[in-house]
């Protein structure tokens, strides 16, 4: 499963250095696949979808931080435990129930963003 967080956010911003996939954005804020991993050029994400890494994506959110699930693993393969959760000071970094992935899942996206 990836994080999400809630409408319980401060705004405060303790989460989004933290992310090894820079997939913690300001609100408001628009977004790029190749930010903070290996994406670049046209990108295929295996079923039939492609875009360009660079190209600008609308922010998810206009009213609190967001995390982009597509670039979220979690942590896995980096740390313990998603380091957003643990540096967030109203535990509003939680398990986003609609979206779950196994660890051999997370792990795959792992590679697929930083080419490894």
């Amino acid at each position: 499963m990836a994080i999400k967080i809630t409408d319980e956010c401060i705004n405060c911003g303790a989460c989004e250095p933290e992310c090894p996939n820079n997939a913690i954005y300001d609100a408001g804020v628009s977004w790029r696949f190749a930010e903070g991993t290996n994406l670049s050029g046209v990108i295929d994400f295996g079923d039939g979808t492609t875009l360009d890494a660079d190209e600008e994506q609308v922010a998810l959110s206009d009213e609190v931080y967001y995390i982009v699930s597509d670039k979220c693993t979690e942590c896995v393969g980096f740390h313990d435990e998603p380091q957003c959760a643990a540096v967030c000071p109203v535990d509003c970094c939680v398990d986003d129930e609609d979206i779950r992935e196994t660890e051999e899942e997370l792990l795959a996206k792992k590679a697929w963003l930083h080419g490894e």
